[in-house]
């Protein structure tokens, strides 16, 4: 079977509406891309017409919506719902042109951008679409929160659960598959919802002041106020189920595999994107580097060979590495007896090791090569690391010059991050 193709938009077109939470009108203009540019917001409004590329290394907020930002002034906020209709109509490559700070909230559902994608048209580019293959479990989960399992499936189904005190909702249980006609048909015309005695504390809190009974499901204690009721019975969780698809989106790639949710939230949602570009399967792919060509790369051997596998790699940009951290480690029976934690500098190392196997393509003749880290800054340490973790490391090349390159890394556990530094390294001879 031939691979799927890139696609963008056959030619403009433009929304028109008020933000949700800003409640200023806002005008969102799709613009066709070339191929692998992914999708990008450009805030038209702002001098120099900065770019926010959509991808969940740019999420800065998932506070009743998503947002995307590149500093502390250019933002795209409720980027979910476009971002939704995109992904399930495979739009690759797509210049999404906001005159403000939040795209327009239209009727509140995915459909307005599904109808204004399909109004349109696609057509298909020249190169490889970049796909995520769900190859085998993947979990995610907080205590008490929210949790997701992704499994091997054909296309994407999204399989979800919501519990809510409310009456009207309760707790509901939907499966859908999210792409094309099954999206727009089963999932597009559902609505964001939200609750009226809310409705004050969110205004002074800045959020939702364009919220009304035209662009929201809005429930008192009785249930259901808007004229009308409710598109379906079950609206609530097939509004959410979109809400993933959109967050989702944020990988940069088509995803195929069975999510199945328990309770989502944009920052689990988050969480589990971070995971899923992480893993960097695509197309199928099996670990880029295994062990045994690690130990190749690596002068590192029992008990300090911390790196199991590279799954993702962008030759002198970005590297995606495992450690697989068990209850056998030596070190966990000295750090601590009855209370296991991988200890930090183990940690900062592995991220390490990660990153010398990213600079191996720079050099000549790299078999005769080595790495030496001469410094590090703004090393953080978020959560501990315990046996049974999987610590998925991802650096990013930031300078190479002269055989000493700058890195920053971090290191993830269930999409929550666990470790992060600057890395400075000198590549000598062996």
């Amino acid at each position: 079977m031939s691979e799927p193709r890139q696609q963008t938009l056959a030619a403009p077109v433009t929304l028109e509406g008020v933000g949700t939470h800003s409640g200023a009108t806002a005008r969102l203009t799709l613009v066709p891309a070339e191929p692998d540019t992914g999708r990008r917001f450009v805030r038209v409004d702002l001098d120099g017409r900065p770019e926010i590329p959509a991808h969940v290394d740019h999420v800065v907020a998932t506070d009743h919506g998503t947002t995307l930002g590149v500093d502390d002034t250019v933002r795209a906020a409720t980027v979910e719902h476009v971002l939704a209709a995109l992904q399930a109509l495979d739009v690759d490559n797509v210049v999404l042109e906001l005159d403000g700070p939040e795209t327009p909230i239209m009727d509140g559902s995915f459909l307005p951008f599904v109808d204004a994608i399909r109004s349109v048209g696609t057509v298909e580019q020249d190169a490889e679409a970049r796909v995520i293959e769900v190859l085998g479990p993947v979990q995610v989960s907080e205590k008490n929160g929210p949790s997701y399992v992704a499994t091997p499936a054909d296309g994407l189904r999204i399989s979800a659960t919501i519990d809510f005190a409310h009456p009207a909702i309760g707790r509901l249980f939907g499966s859908y598959v999210t792409h094309g006609d099954d999206f727009a048909r089963e999932i597009g015309p559902a609505r964001t919802f939200g609750f009226k005695a809310d409705a004050e504390a969110l205004r002074e809190r800045g959020l939702a002041l364009g919220s009304s009974l035209d662009n929201a499901v809005i429930l008192d204690d009785e249930g259901v106020i808007n004229d009308g009721g409710l598109r379906f019975s079950d609206e609530f969780i097939r509004h959410k189920v979109g809400d993933i698809v959109g967050d989702l989106a944020l990988t940069g790639a088509r995803i195929q595999g069975h999510i199945v949710a328990e309770r989502p939230s944009h920052a689990g949602n988050m969480a589990l994107a971070r995971t899923l570009a992480d893993h960097a399967l695509y197309n199928g792919g099996q670990p880029i580097v295994d062990t045994a060509r690690i130990m190749q790369y690596l002068p590192h051997r029992y008990p300090m060979l911390l790196v199991d596998r590279i799954t993702g790699y962008e030759k002198g940009k970005r590297i995606v590495g495992i450690k697989n951290v068990t209850i056998n480690e030596p070190f966990f029976q000295g750090h601590y007896p009855g209370h296991p934690i991988m200890p930090g500098v183990l940690i900062i190392e592995a991220m390490a090791q990660v990153g010398g196997l990213l600079l191996m393509d720079q050099v000549d003749d790299p078999d005769s090569k080595v790495v030496y880290f001469m410094s590090l800054d703004n090393v953080k340490w978020r959560r501990p690391v315990t046996p049974g973790d999987q610590i998925v490391f991802e650096l990013e090349l930031v300078q190479f010059r002269r055989h000493v390159c700058r890195m920053k890394g971090v290191g993830r556990v269930d999409g929550n991050v666990a470790a992060e530094a600057e890395l400075m390294a000198r590549i000598m001879d062996r």
